[in-house]
């Protein structure tokens, strides 16, 4: 393990191209993440997850999806869970807690099963971004509640569950991307809300997580960093660590975003220089991931251990 690289990587299609083997080889990534553009049906994903496990030699090695449900739904070519949404799940929780039991639980142990069918083995959720009105439709139904102690338990449900099934979770969008007015793949979100404000409602819901892993908002808290969002925050990121305390993996969210301002090789320094320990990239643009490569330091000995510890639950 010590030799791969701080990031994650996409890749364009449902299988390995001949440059995409040749890439993985070289630079060793830390993990790679799957889209719906990965994924036909399960005979063909299991195929694709086995071939770049071959690479590296690792059958446990990290293959991320973004699969919450609803519209965020990476299987969609292979099962419909469109409506089951998480704010479909904070309302059950409310409204018939026996009823939420049963369900969520259902729903993350068929999640996971499918997951690791095909060779995922990290579920990159839950949401635990408040649901704020006024705000961008980015989050909207992704997030199970705008009450802060409703989204901390569900939230625990759902690292709990996976974790029981043999699958890690990615906490996001740490520490929090409620308040966003603008989606920050197209515009840099700016929030003015207090320190105080912020630790008792956005900030709640990450406090205490079990997760191994949690991913950045690109978003700027101007009270406390006036210029950088958390990605690219020193301020940020040791309010995370030291204030809401998290202390295992962080990762960037897409260092490709246009909430980052600065060219490719920028924000990938940018986000190490501040403190995320694996920095994503997702569009697959061959160019690109060269840049997010040669910028991308060994994977330090906190990620070894960490992604060791990772490994055994998955075991």
């Amino acid at each position: 393990m010590n030799n791969r690289r701080s990031f994650i990587i996409g890749i364009k299609s449902t299988k390995l191209n001949l440059r995409e083997k040749n890439f993985l080889r070289k630079y060793k990534p830390w993990g790679v993440i799957l889209f719906t553009r990965n994924i036909k049906d399960i005979k063909q994903a299991k195929q694709l997850t086995t071939s770049i496990r071959k690479i590296f030699n690792d059958n446990k090695y990290p293959i991320l999806i973004d699969q919450e449900g609803g519209r965020v739904n990476r299987l969609k070519n292979i099962i419909s869970f469109e409506n089951l949404t998480s704010e479909f799940f904070g309302k059950k929780f409310i409204k018939k807690p026996k009823e939420f039991n049963f369900f969520y639980k259902l729903f993350i142990d068929k999640t996971s099963y499918l997951l690791k069918l095909i060779g995922v083995n990290i579920n990159t959720c839950p949401v635990l971004d408040l649901r704020k009105k006024g705000s961008s439709s980015i989050i909207g139904d992704r997030s199970f509640s705008s009450n802060p102690k409703i989204v901390s338990k569900i939230g625990d449900y759902c690292i709990n569950y996976h974790h029981n099934n043999g699958v890690g979770t990615v906490i996001k969008h740490i520490p929090g991307h409620g308040l966003a007015k603008v989606d920050s793949h197209n515009f840099t979100p700016i929030i003015s809300k207090n320190l105080d404000y912020l630790l008792k409602n956005d900030f709640f819901p990450f406090k205490r997580k079990n997760s191994f892993f949690a991913m950045t908002a690109h978003i700027i808290f101007k009270k406390i960093d006036l210029k950088n969002t958390v990605t690219h925050s020193k301020k940020m990121i040791k309010l995370i660590r030291n204030k809401i305390g998290f202390k295992n993996i962080l990762i960037s969210d897409d260092i490709s975003m246009k909430s980052l301002k600065g060219k490719i090789k920028e924000n990938t320094i940018n986000a190490f220089n501040a403190g995320c320990d694996l920095v994503l990239h997702c569009n697959a643009k061959e160019n690109e991931m060269e840049i997010v490569a040669q910028n991308s330091p060994f994977i330090s000995k906190f990620v070894i251990k960490k992604t060791s510890q990772f490994y055994k639950i998955i075991s």
